[in-house]
């Protein structure tokens, strides 16, 4: 094959490497802009995983690196004149410098052309003249730009500004250093790349940036570095650097620019590395992911029968773990982003939250990387309490209704009611939700009227046999198990009239529908009804089905209420203007769409005695919708209001939406709204969504992303969730008290044995020699 590369970095001459060596005949050419000394930036880091790879792939390559890694365990959160050390993480970085050389060196042996000071020519000249085209050029990728309508490149450009330093301080370890500036919040990363040096990287919000008087790079030449901001940030970090120089190489602000592509390949022309994906350089290198596409795209050419195949081979094999990678990364800048948020934590709590930003690195996987690390952090988290245990089993005061522990069954809606009454499905499921040692059970949402059901099957709380078929439940748990029970209100608004969810979600009923309203005439999607836009005096008659069924709630004894203003339901379609056109006191503002679900919250929170939350949409999926920022302000209302917490969800306000779904997607949400608002109020906040393991909820707790975790879908896979979550982690104390006839059950039970001991002494043989294996049987004392 007659193979192009554009672009002599690291991703590029590795796949030449690579390619050549797996068949001799390729002729290979490389075009590089810059000359081969001309390398920018310091250090880069590697995973285990990816140096195995290169291991296997090349050796040469490989020992070339390992004589140049620097290598260290931990890492040390510099915070508030205090140091935290997290160790077992396993690191190896080198000079970016060193591994061009090594790479350079290797493509030269195998007779590989290298073009260097040179633009490549035309890349559809190239694709006509090549079998085969790695656009590895980089974040600015002209090949990725020639062809924007096949790969739809989308470019995001983020909040923060860094700047690439080195300095002769060799760090002993990876360094996270917060600076609290007159100007606002700064953070440096730091590691070792050498025996003589480190890379160096500060990073700001771009308001920390302006406030801080840092200059713009418009005025420097190509390949200037920007001395006047070097200048102050040897000043700035003066204690850090302890009278250490600063180097800089090429280095002046930049803002970290996001790359996702749709598709890696246009015919014959391919993208690598950061042409078709960047990842945030906080948790690992560009370089990184570069030569792992490298490695995958080299080896689909040598298995795969042409071209086209091995391209589809390649975009195929990388793109789920890229995109693992590209969402770690983003949890991990958005973090950086809003690093400001954290500052009020105490510095353990920061410390374990900077650590696990990324949710790559979770409560269980410090445990086991550095136990003395965890165990000091479940000391501190339970200061005051009798014993250290899980964060997940710390007893939790949420208003004044006190809870056993931090997990919450979340309300799933089951369409099983028979006209709004609840039965003996709803005994069965919800009891058993209980007593399966969640500090905390949610009914589905309860609707206030026969017009706010969303389909037939839906409870409601608006007669005497409603209410009657509640306390029944209410009764049970409070009996029979030591979790609480909450009743989740709601309307469904335009979302109603809908068929049960297995017979077709947010379908229209095939008969028997009735007239849906909401604070606009829009349907929620072209087959739903169009809603009746609701008057002055209709929202007073609804306010009070609420008000009704609030007072019925607290007869029927329920700890808890929670008003539902999520999902696109009555009150959440006041709130987005995506659905909300009113041109009156109820529509229009922020503050005008706010009104009336504050007006019903008010006026629920008169007549029922216990804590009120509320569900909201953090975000609405969708442009023009309601986003983070607003979710921030609606949470505040609420809380200013007197809720006693906020159920923080997202979407599902608009068909049209677009969510970014994946492990705990929901709890950045959360996480914003309880560091600016739940700590100020004193209002809970609850995460949900794709919570899944005690492990998660363990390390939203522990980091104060959230108070406590509400769990769905988990707790209809096993409704001993909890129990078993307490009895997997060797817990068992009152914040996950096994129901007595179910005591027997707290162990699992014990495996029959199919067959005798295995001997002692087992003779196999290899070829004509015999050898003896020993195997020594766990009930023998080992003979040391």
């Amino acid at each position: 094959m007659r193979i192009a590369v554009l672009g002599g970095g690291p991703g590029g001459l590795y796949f030449a490497a690579l390619a050549k060596q797996l068949d001799s005949r390729h002729e290979i050419t490389v075009w590089e802009r810059n000359a081969p000394d001309d390398t920018f930036g310091f250090g880069v880091v590697f995973s285990d995983e990816t140096l195995g790879g290169i291991e296997h792939a090349d050796t040469e390559i490989f020992e070339a690196m390992r004589q140049e890694f620097a290598r260290w365990d931990d890492i040390d959160v510099h915070y508030r004149d205090t140091v935290f050390t997290s160790g077992g993480h396993g690191f190896a970085a080198m000079s970016r410098k060193r591994l061009l050389g090594i790479l350079q060196a290797r493509c030269a042996s195998l007779g590989i052309t290298v073009h260097y000071r040179t633009e490549a020519p035309d890349v559809a000249l190239l694709s006509e003249e090549h079998d085969l085209v790695v656009a590895a050029d980089g974040v600015n990728s002209t090949a990725r730009a020639r062809y924007a309508s096949t790969f739809e490149p989308r470019l995001e450009t983020r909040r923060c500004k860094y700047i690439w330093l080195g300095t002769d301080l060799v760090f002993d370890a990876f360094k996270f250093h917060i600076l609290d500036t007159p100007a606002g919040v700064m953070q440096i990363h730091g590691y070792p790349y050498g025996r003589d040096a480190s890379t160096f990287i500060l990073e700001v919000h771009d308001d920390v940036w302006r406030r801080a008087g840092f200059s713009t790079a418009s005025g420097l030449a190509p390949g200037q570095s920007d001395e006047r901001s070097i200048e102050l940030i040897r000043s700035l970090c003066a204690e850090v650097l302890e009278g250490h120089q600063v180097f800089a190489n090429n280095s002046r602000w930049t803002s970290f620019t996001a790359v996702r592509c749709e598709t890696w390949h246009h015919g014959n022309v391919v993208l690598l590395g950061d042409a078709a994906h960047t990842a945030h350089f906080s948790i690992g290198s560009g370089t990184k992911l570069a030569m792992e596409d490298a490695l995958a795209l080299a080896a689909c050419l040598h298995e795969q029968p042409g071209v086209r195949e091995a391209l589809t081979a390649y975009e195929s094999e990388r793109r789920p773990v890229v995109a693992s990678t590209q969402r770690a990364a983003q949890a991990s800048l958005e973090w950086f982003e809003n690093i400001g948020q954290y500052t009020e934590q105490d510095p353990r709590q920061f410390a374990f939250n900077i650590v696990t930003r990324s949710r790559r690195v979770t409560y269980d996987n410090l445990r086991m990387r550095d136990p003395e690390f965890v165990a000091d952090l479940d000391r501190w988290f339970a200061t005051g309490l009798p014993d250290v245990r899980p964060p997940m089993f710390q007893p939790f005061r949420l208003g004044g209704l006190e809870l056993a522990n931090r997990v919450i069954v979340s309300p799933m809606d089951m369409y099983s009611a028979r006209d709004g009454v609840p039965g003996d499905f709803h005994l069965v499921h919800l009891g058993g939700k209980a007593l399966g040692g969640a500090g905390l059970v949610m009914t589905e949402m309860v609707c206030v009227s026969p017009e706010g059901r969303i389909t037939p099957g839906c409870t409601g709380m608006y007669a005497p046999s409603h209410e009657d078929g509640w306390r029944r439940v209410v009764d049970f748990v409070h009996a029979s198990t030591s979790a609480k029970i909450g009743l989740q209100l709601g309307h469904s608004g335009r979302k109603g009239s809908t068929r049960l969810m297995w017979e077709g979600i947010d379908q229209p009923l095939p008969e028997g529908n009735w007239e849906v309203c909401g604070p606009s005439a829009i349907p929620y999607s072209a087959v739903n009804q169009t809603p009746r836009s609701l008057s002055v005096d209709e929202l007073a008659v609804i306010r009070e089905q609420f008000v009704a069924s609030a007072r019925a709630g607290a007869r029927a004894g329920f700890d808890l209420l929670e008003l539902h203003c999520a999902h696109g339901y009555l009150l959440s379609s006041f709130l987005s203007p995506l659905t909300n056109r009113r041109t009156d006191a109820y529509g229009g503002s922020f503050a005008a769409r706010l009104r009336y679900p504050l007006e019903v919250f008010d006026a629920v929170r008169e007549v029922f005695p216990g804590p009120i939350t509320v569900r909201i949409s953090a975000t609405d999926w969708y442009d023009g919708g309601i986003d983070a920022e607003d979710s921030v302000e609606i949470a505040r209302a609420f809380a200013e209001h007197g809720a006693a917490g906020i159920d923080v969800s997202t979407g599902q306000v608009v068909s049209e939406e677009t969510p970014a779904f994946g492990r705990s997607y929901q709890t950045p949400y959360a996480d914003r709204i309880r560091n600016e608002i739940g700590r100020k109020y004193g209002t809970a906040v609850i995460a949900v969504g794709a919570i899944s393991s005690y492990d998660d909820v363990n390390s939203i707790i522990m980091a104060g992303r959230a108070d406590l975790c509400a769990l769905g879908r988990t707790h209809l896979h096993d409704p001993q969730w909890t129990l078993h979550a307490a009895a997997e982690q060797g817990y068992a104390g009152p914040g996950a008290r096994w129901p007595d006839p179910y005591a027997a059950g707290s162990r699992p039970p014990q495996g029959g044995r199919a067959e005798g001991p295995r001997p002692r002494l087992q003779l196999i043989r290899e070829g004509t020699r015999k050898t003896a294996h020993a195997r020594w049987r766990p009930s023998y004392p080992h003979p040391s």
